[in-house]
């Protein structure tokens, strides 16, 4: 008998029929850490192994993104960018943004992606799309260099950014709820494509209008007063201008609008890992 419940003690994993849905299985992913280290590398270096540029792709996307929205909104649309350089207020944007998208695709595409995987081997399938948003802080590590020697560059010039440090020593707490926000969003449409595969053509439109209607490419300040109140109903918007502001100065700051997206973050997120874990029991069978 006391052999018996050693072994039992001893088991790495119990395999139940059902679990709650309040059971997120957070746990398991302090457990598999090394697997979730292992994921990151491969997220941030082999997904552009064997290419010309490697990883400095991670940075060229978002500059090719910041010149083209330079030009389109910048120099032809003439959208007053609050007295920041075109070239810069795109580029912050565009690092959030970018942020933003790739901790949503890392959610988004979990199941379609890694089928032959989760087919052969257990481990917490959240490992995957929590990589992900890791591997995303990097590429935003590289783009904030760049921002810095944008900075500096400016101030050469004569141009002066008034940087908001209280903000800036609390950047993290924005980035995680980008992260949080844009994983819960993703959790959800990868539990729905897998059953219906359509919404995948769907979903680059649906990241572009996001985006368009969130405040990335054009300041707060220049959206008429008339459908002002309308965009700040986004979540998302009062986080895009928070870091703004904290990186270039400029944005309209709201308690409440912040405490709103805090706590959609929170909310979209937990809904986001309880139908992201449910579809996980059994969507080998729907692939």
């Amino acid at each position: 008998m006391s052999q018996s419940t050693d072994n039992e003690e001893n088991w790495t994993e119990i395999i139940r029929p059902d679990t709650p849905w309040w059971d997120l299985k957070l746990d398991e992913l302090y457990r598999y850490r090394d697997l979730v280290r292992i994921f990151v590398w491969r997220d941030f270096v082999a997904a552009y192994k064997q290419t010309l540029l490697g990883p400095m792709w991670h940075f060229i996307n978002p500059f090719a993104s910041t010149i083209i929205n330079t030009i389109v909104f910048g120099t032809i649309a003439q959208i007053p960018m609050e007295g920041i350089p075109p070239f810069l207020f795109q580029f912050t944007s565009i690092m959030f943004w970018s942020y933003f998208v790739r901790c949503f695709n890392a959610a988004q595409s979990t199941f379609l992606s890694n089928t032959g995987i989760f087919s052969k081997v257990y481990f917490p399938r959240l490992a995957v799309p929590v990589s992900g948003a890791i591997s995303a802080l990097f590429q935003f590590g590289i783009l904030f260099i760049f921002y810095l020697l944008s900075i500096g560059w400016y101030a050469w010039q004569g141009v002066l950014i008034s940087i908001n440090w209280l903000f800036l020593v609390l950047l993290p707490v924005w980035l995680f709820l980008f992260a949080l926000t844009a994983m819960g969003l993703g959790a959800i449409i990868a539990s729905l494509t897998t059953k219906y595969r359509d919404l995948n053509l769907f979903v680059g439109y649906g990241l572009s209008l996001l985006m368009y209607i969130s405040a990335v490419v054009f300041p707060l300040s220049a959206v008429p007063d008339s459908l002002k109140r309308y965009v700040n109903l986004n979540p998302i918007v009062p986080l895009m201008e928070l870091g703004r502001h904290a990186l270039l100065g400029v944005g309209q700051i709201s308690i409440v609008g912040l405490a709103k997206s805090a706590g959609f973050a929170v909310l979209i997120f937990l809904l986001g890992v309880v139908m992201f874990n449910r579809t996980e029991r059994t969507f080998i069978d729907s692939v």
